[in-house]
């Protein structure tokens, strides 16, 4: 029998941008449920005097694409809350990327922002849109960079210093390569890297491969401040 190809929803990425500016997208943050557009088929009655043993018949109709909505964690004051806020009675450009890469992409307004206070909860949000339209699927895209690499920790011998990936739509496997002055260090592949003597003066990074079945997109992060001796 043949394994499954299936997934979890984990690494789906959405993204907005207003219809006058239709490639200034706005990363929505923290988002933990998602529901796509849904197509629901009109079914016309085209009953007449001799449809066939007094039965109705249908022929289709036009096709509503529905609604979309996204389920997040509420930050108020948050880029994100605001931007959600500002779109109220705009057109917009959906565009949710899978793990893979494919993505879905449509256009829409904003049908509802609802948020949620609970006493002893995590604050929520839920974004409902209107599609307007066809949506439009996507063959695998290449992964892309929405939040940079980081490193944290102090630059100096003998204390570890730690990578964070960053955010990325459409990656499926994320590795890492730590480098000293622009030149790779051997064998540092892994999540964090300890500074040796050699490194000291030198500014260190980490370049992030992220990854799915057709493609690969790296970034770099920002370097630190030189090593400093032990």
């Amino acid at each position: 029998m043949s394994e499954t190809g299936t997934s979890i929803g984990y690494g789906h990425v959405l993204e907005i941008a207003l219809a006058s500016t239709p490639t200034d997208f706005t990363y929505i943050k923290e988002v933990y449920d998602a529901t796509p557009p849904a197509d629901s088929d009109d079914q016309v009655d085209a009953t007449h005097m001799q449809s066939p043993n007094r039965r109705r018949e249908y022929i289709p109709g036009l096709t509503d694409s529905g609604e979309a909505a996204y389920e997040m964690n509420y930050v108020p004051g948050s880029v994100t809350d605001k931007f959600l806020r500002s779109i109220r009675g705009k057109l917009l450009v959906i565009r949710q990327t899978f793990a893979n890469g494919v993505q879905i992409i449509f256009n829409g307004s904003r049908q509802g922002y609802e948020t949620a206070i609970p006493l002893d909860d995590k604050m929520t949000a839920t974004l409902t849109l209107k599609v307007s339209g066809d949506p439009y699927m996507t063959d695998p895209t290449a992964p892309r960079n929405l939040i940079l690499p980081a490193i944290t920790g102090v630059p100096k011998v003998g204390v570890p210093l730690t990578a964070t990936a960053g955010d990325w739509a459409g990656a499926t496997t994320i590795t890492y390569q730590w480098e000293a002055d622009g030149v790779v260090i051997a064998g540092a592949t892994g999540e964090s890297f300890v500074p040796l003597v050699g490194n000291v003066g030198d500014v260190i990074t980490v370049v992030v491969t992220a990854t799915n079945s057709s493609f690969s997109t790296t970034a770099e992060s920002a370097g630190t401040a030189v090593v400093a001796a032990a």
